[in-house]
């Protein structure tokens, strides 16, 4: 190696020069700190803990083959291929495999099955995927708290709620999951006090903020309520908690100028709306943020300025880009054109849709289809169900139920039930809300006989009937002097135990009663009340302890099962251990053992096991005792004369395939004395 004249001038520096060493020793000391210091033991990672909260992992982590997964679920939620029950079994089989699908998979499912209303099979995945530990995401926890909601459960939403605002939660709760709640309790329920709660729980976490979509919900239901002064001091309440600046936020204004004309101030209104709405504001609306600005409008007489705003949506709509009208714009022009009695133009604006890209839905043909039967215009509502049908949109339960309350206003009583029966066909399933307003119609018809039908068959279908549905029926039939049937419904009452039985029905009961002169039955109904309580109560007990014992009888038998196997076992083990000890003596008394082929293995055949293996055994116990007197004695002995065999070397002690191996050339007969048992096998 030659150097510069640069380089040669200096003198060399190990450290930076690794071949300028004096000689190999110090080389090598050089490169054994090298790898000391390259090499660093790092402490062992422990294993995670059961306890600890898993997350969901992000999608760029996936591997290639969940990412496939993935994509192949995707593929059939949407598109072509789009088949939703093949997805969710799909993702369902998934879950136990080498490939698990992603949190955001089942979600994306999950979503699927909420938009198609399959709220069994929604629970019934996320009950599973929960099962298989796959971690919740927020958009999960929205999922499922939107599924409480449309099973009208909300006290289960809000548990649930609040157990994820709970301090230390791996997913806190995001905003939406708030509004969810918040419009299943306000919308649903009505149940205004909650949600205000709610919302003062949601400010005091610290995790979510003053929320104006959530005050907007509660605004609107106040103004339902009637009380415009509450939505108005809720607004004032949202404008402090911004520092008390202007909402920038345009989803609020719509309640506000609602709360406004209820309140009689339409000028307020529209001052206000023409300061949110001005060329110059900073106030930010989007689709749902203009809808209720022109619901607004439209439910208060003002269709004109409605119209104008809904020109101006059009023409700022510019997808995907800016989405300013959505399915709902036109479901509240709808609406303002019905509240203005133009149902022609409502129709117009329906068929509007289409020019936008935007195909109605269910949703949709459901506001429609109430506004035209609402009015009476039946022929009109029933052309529009013919094209559900054609179009392939999917009719739910409440398209059925207004076409039938539509036929009702009519008096077209056959037809009104012949679509409630259609639902049947088409494996829907009314609720208990969809069979009261069926049975309410029925006795306004005075047809207690039919609407006695349909409530069996609701309580047949395992539909829980409503305080509303047995009071109705109760009254119908003490209207109609049918005492007995009323003292039925009112035991049903009682013996249900969702429903509570009013101080104002047992009035009502007990008074036409007294007044037929049977107030024995009053007595007597409330005695086999308690009795069939009574018997109920003991058949529960009794099929308890029959479950428990047919447990325990189930229990003991399998430990009788268990107990004879080990006891099989060790007998097994006891006659193996007492052959080999029994050989073992016998071989170092030097007694021989008796001439029998199965002397050596006694023990197994006892307990009917022979084998090859057995065989291969004996022999090899008899040669290793042998071997070393055998091996002095020479290898090239003879075989013995007469028997036949082979001879081979000593790496043949067993032949594979032969049931009796041929003993080694240096085992020969001549050096085995008489009556041992390797001449017996010998020969």
């Amino acid at each position: 190696m030659s150097l510069s004249k640069l380089l040669s001038a200096r003198r060399l520096v190990p450290a930076l020069f690794p071949l300028a060493h004096a000689d190999a020793a110090s080389a090598a000391a050089a490169r054994r700190e090298r790898r000391q210091d390259t090499f660093v033991a790092t402490p062992p990672v422990p294993a995670p803990s059961p306890k600890a909260v898993r997350l969901a992992e992000p999608l760029p982590t996936l591997a290639p083959s969940r990412l496939a997964l993935h994509n192949r679920i995707l593929a059939l939620l949407s598109g072509p291929q789009a088949d939703l029950p093949e997805a969710a079994l799909l993702t369902r089989h998934a879950l136990h495999s080498n490939c698990r699908p992603s949190s955001f998979t089942c979600a994306a499912v999950l979503a699927a099955l909420l938009r198609a209303r399959r709220l069994d099979d929604f629970f019934a995945l996320h009950r599973f995927a929960l099962q298989a530990a796959v971690p919740p995401t927020a958009a999960t926890h929205v999922l499922y708290l939107s599924a409480l909601a449309a099973r009208r459960l909300p006290d289960d939403a809000l548990h649930h709620l609040r157990l994820l605002a709970r301090p230390g939660s791996p997913v806190p709760p995001s905003p939406t999951a708030y509004r969810v709640v918040v419009e299943c309790l306000v919308a649903d329920h009505g149940r205004l006090a909650d949600a205000v709660l709610l919302k003062d729980e949601m400010l005091d976490s610290g995790v979510v903020g003053p929320d104006p979509k959530v005050y907007s919900l509660l605004m609107a239901g106040f103004v339902g309520a009637g009380d415009g002064a509450k939505a108005v001091e809720l607004y004032q309440e949202l404008t402090d908690k911004v520092g008390g600046k202007p909402v920038l936020d345009g989803i609020v204004y719509g309640s506000l100028m609602k709360a406004y004309f209820l309140m009689g101030m339409e000028e307020k209104a529209m001052e206000c709306y023409k300061e949110v709405l001005g060329l110059e504001s900073e106030v930010r609306f989007g689709a749902e943020s203009y809808n209720e600005v022109v619901d607004a409008l439209g439910q208060h007489g003002m269709l004109e300025d409605a119209l104008n705003l809904f020109d101006r949506m059009l023409g700022e709509h510019d997808p995907p880009l800016r989405i300013a009208v959505d399915l709902r714009s036109f479901r509240v022009m709808v609406d303002a054109y019905c509240a203005a009695g133009r149902f022609e133009d409502a129709i117009a604006v329906f068929r509007r849709m289409g020019e936008w890209k935007l195909e109605p839905d269910v949703a949709s043909y459901n506001n429609l289809i109430r506004h035209l039967g609402l009015n009476q215009l039946i022929s009109e509502a029933e052309m529009l169900y013919n094209e559900m049908c054609e179009c392939g949109v999917g009719m739910n339960e409440e398209t059925h139920v207004l076409l039938m309350e539509s036929c009702f206003s009519v008096d077209r009583i056959d037809d009104g039930i012949s679509y409630f029966d259609k639902m049947d066909g088409l494996e829907l399933k009314p609720d208990a809300i969809a069979y009261h307003r069926l049975v309410g119609d029925l006795v306004g018809f005075r047809m207690l006989d039919k609407a006695q039908e349909y409530f069996d068959q609701m309580k047949g279908k395992g539909v829980s009937p409503s305080i509303s549905s047995y009071e109705t029926l109760l009254k119908a039939y003490v209207a109609a002097g049918q005492l007995d049937a009323a003292a039925k419904v009112a035991k049903a009452i009682l013996l249900d135990e969702k429903v509570v039985f009013s101080d104002e029905m047992r009035e009502l009961l007990e008074g036409a009663l007294r007044g037929d002169g049977r107030e024995d039955d009053i007595t007597k109904l409330y005695d086999d009340v308690e009795r069939e309580k009574a018997e109920a109560e003991a058949r529960a007990a009794e099929e308890k302890a029959r479950a428990e014992a047919l447990a325990k009888e189930e229990r003991e038998r399998r430990r009788a099962e268990a107990a004879a196997k080990d006891e099989a076992a060790a007998k097994a083990s006891a006659a193996a251990i007492e052959a080999i000890l029994a050989h073992k003596r016998k071989m170092e008394n030097g007694v021989s053992p008796a001439p029998d082929a199965n002397t050596l293995d006694g023990g197994f055949l006892n307990l009917g096991v022979v084998s090859r293996s057995i065989e291969q055994c004996r022999v090899q116990l008899l040669i290793a005792e042998e071997g070393a007197g055998g091996r002095e004695r020479g290898a090239d002995v003879p075989p013995a004369p007469g028997t036949g065999r082979q001879a081979c070397g000593p790496e043949e002690f067993v032949r594979p395939g032969s049931i009796s191996p041929a003993p080694p050339r240096w085992l020969a007969a001549a050096s085995i004395p008489p009556g041992h048992p390797t001449r017996l096998i010998m020969q």
